[in-house]
């Protein structure tokens, strides 16, 4: 199908279906992703292994979508991002029926952690990416919209999980997780391409040869690392990423070390989820109020979603538990479109795919790393509560660096630079002599 053209974002019309596709891949990739920690028990007594080593499923998985964005971001770019999203589906779904047949973990790190990580980046990504270029004035409320899949997933999919594996075992409930898992591919039908005016600002001019070390930096926007805003931006989100899953990985074994049964400890999976979408809602509301720009408030929820998970140990009663996790889902909930809404007002929607697939790979050395290293803490120290005071000081330290953004303590949305116009030299990330990637959002 051809892209269609307009000269500005539609902030509408076909965008909401392309929203509700990414409402659905939400659900079926971060959203399953959230609740793996249900089987992770199942997953230590079953093959009788630390915990440590568990959580490598799910940071495996993790890292994999990250470092892997680049390569979905260049594939949308060079085939459209409706193929790439049904390859996505397919891998995705994929994976998790494979894992039914896994006998050791190090096939689950294949199966679910590589098959699953590359699916769901090819699946959601470009779909993000594209969704962003639907929408202008209403961005803000798109995204978060598309991405309440996840918290929506926690909330109607965690008891069910729960139950599945009680009924047909680990085993049983992961070939019936692949089969939801597999609608990915309708989701992927649904996109529909767009131009955009300064699509054509940053493409290079028919009659100039096209180097290829230009071609390179068009399709995954290498550019983008002489861009100071990008990269103090990417810096802050490999510290949240070391810290932001490590509840999402071990708030269940947690639960369950206090005492707590398994429903129970389910149960706060479902909070978290009740109180992501709230925390959407309400901070789509607050985005359109008052004079602070996306950035600030991304600085706000990013350090309270942090003192949140310092404050996890602090709950010693299930009722203290289950209210700290559902004040780390409200809080949590906005950190993830604010970021999206955040990267498109510093590098601009023509260049967004591939700044979410630069900032996806760099991030991937956090998302790697914290949940195996929180697992580590909890078997040397014999509980969660350093692993969660660990991750909630990574998620302060990167909402405090965002304020090294230049230009941040402005409240006018600084002017993106123009770039590429008619005529000019392709720009070239290698040559030190163009500097038109140094933004001041």
């Amino acid at each position: 199908m051809s892209p269609q053209v307009y000269s500005e974002p539609p902030d509408g019309g076909w965008g909401w279906a392309i929203m509700l596709a990414c409402f659905m891949q939400s659900v079926l990739v971060f959203g399953v992703m959230r609740l793996l920690g249900i089987f992770f028990v199942e997953f230590m007594a079953y093959f009788d292994e630390p915990s440590s080593a568990t959580s490598w499923i799910s940071s495996v998985a993790l890292a994999t979508m990250m470092v892997t964005s680049p390569l979905a971001g260049a594939l949308a770019t060079q085939y459209g991002e409706r193929p790439v999203a049904m390859a996505g589906g397919l891998l995705s779904g994929l994976g998790y029926f494979l894992a039914f047949f896994a006998t050791n973990l190090a096939q689950l790190y294949i199966f679910i952690g590589v098959f699953t990580g590359i699916g769901g980046t090819f699946a959601l990504w470009p779909s993000l990416a594209l969704l962003s270029r639907y929408f202008e004035r209403r961005r803000p409320l798109a995204t978060s919209l598309a991405l309440s899949g996840a918290g929506v997933a926690s909330l109607a999919l965690s008891p069910f999980f729960q139950f599945l594996v009680d009924l047909y075992g680990w085993r049983g409930a992961l070939l019936l997780v692949s089969g939801m898992v597999f609608h990915l591919l309708p989701c992927g039908a649904l996109l529909r391409p767009l131009t955009l005016p300064e699509d054509d600002a940053l493409a290079a001019p028919p009659e100039q040869a096209v180097s290829w070390r230009h071609r390179l930096s068009s399709l995954f926007g290498l550019s983008l690392l002489r861009h100071r805003g990008f990269v103090t931006y990417t810096c802050c989100g490999v510290l949240n990423a070391a810290g932001f899953f490590v509840p999402l990985v071990h708030l269940v074994p947690h639960a369950r070390e206090l005492d707590f049964d398994e429903y129970q400890a389910a149960f706060l999976a479902s909070a978290v989820g009740v109180a992501d979408i709230g925390g959407r809602v309400a901070c789509t509301w607050l985005v359109t109020c008052g004079p602070l720009r996306l950035c600030h408030h991304l600085t706000l929820w990013s350090f309270l979603t942090g003192v949140s998970v310092l404050a996890v140990p602090l709950g010693r009663s299930y009722g203290a538990v289950l209210a700290i996790s559902a004040c780390y889902g409200f809080l949590a909930g906005a950190v993830l479109p604010l970021r999206v809404s955040t990267l498109v007002e510093i590098v601009g929607p023509a260049r967004i795919m591939g700044a979410i697939g630069l900032i996806n790979l760099m991030e991937s050395v956090g998302a790697l790393s914290g949940p195996p290293l929180s697992g580590w803490i909890r078997d040397v120290s014999g509980s969660y509560k350093a692993s969660f005071l660990t991750g909630g000081c990574f998620l302060v330290a990167g909402s405090l660096g965002l304020l090294l953004l230049p230009g941040y303590f402005s409240l006018q949305t600084p002017r993106l630079p123009k770039q590429n116009q008619e005529g000019s030299k392709p720009e070239d990330p290698w040559n030190p002599s163009q500097q038109n990637g140094v933004c001041l959002a």
